[in-house]
């Protein structure tokens, strides 16, 4: 094995090592990110249906 490859081994290996993060915050995040998505579909899904809508319209009138 090269050297390289062996320092870049290293290198992986203490980033992962440090990276590892805590679980409830990324558990957190992820809630989080779900329920603002829940939150914006139910503000737009509305709005985003009528403009799907207008633009099949217009496609299929051609």
């Amino acid at each position: 094995m090269s050297t390289i490859s062996r320092r870049f081994q290293r290198l992986v290996g203490r980033m992962v090592d440090e990276e590892r993060g805590d679980v409830p915050g990324w558990v957190l995040v992820t809630l989080m990110t779900a329920g603002l998505v829940i939150v914006l579909w139910t503000v737009a899904g509305p709005a985003l249906t009528g403009v799907f809508e207008q633009a099949i319209a217009r496609v299929s009138s051609f």
